[in-house]
């Protein structure tokens, strides 16, 4: 009996959630639970914050700053099949308290990010580098990493591109 109260609160939230109606509609029609229980279980669901959003969080809890980027979309041209290749950007903290680099999160496991773990004061430069390693890809591949940093405007999105040759 208790399976069957968890597969009707899960599917509960996944009718609440995924169509977007209000989740008083949803909770007088599940048999056997409890709407109390069921009310508590979508609360619950609905503050939960994704890990994107706890990221943004830690990089914001330090004293904000500014960054300027040399740039931050980089086309690594033709490349072979199976050839690894990487790009460093280059940031510069513009702002007046340290820049603080949380974490890189790359788009896919295709890239592993490399960046400065230490504090960059203001005026200084730090590195953020993407390793690509193009084994599993043909033709033109378009990839991402999110850079979550203590700046108002977090994640900052770098970008790649290639054309993957056999």
């Amino acid at each position: 009996m208790k399976s069957i109260k968890i597969l009707s609160i899960a599917a509960l939230c996944t009718l609440a959630f995924s169509c977007n109606k209000k989740e008083e509609n949803n909770l007088d029609h599940i048999p056997g639970v409890d709407s109390a229980q069921a009310k508590t279980v979508v609360e619950a669901l609905s503050q939960e914050e994704h890990p994107e959003d706890e990221l943004v969080k830690e990089a914001q809890s330090k004293p904000l700053t500014t960054v300027a980027f040399n740039e931050i979309d980089h086309n690594f041209g033709d490349i072979k099949k199976g050839e690894k290749v990487e790009h460093i950007y280059e940031v510069t903290n513009t702002g007046k308290n340290p820049l603080i680099i949380s974490t890189v999160k790359p788009g896919c496991g295709c890239t592993v990010p490399d960046y400065t773990k230490e504090p960059i004061l203001p005026g200084q430069k730090g590195k953020i580098t993407l390793h690509f390693d193009s084994t599993n890809f043909d033709g033109a591949v378009y990839k991402t990493a999110d850079v979550f940093l203590n700046v108002e405007k977090a994640p900052v999105k770098l970008t790649f591109s290639a054309n993957i040759l056999p």
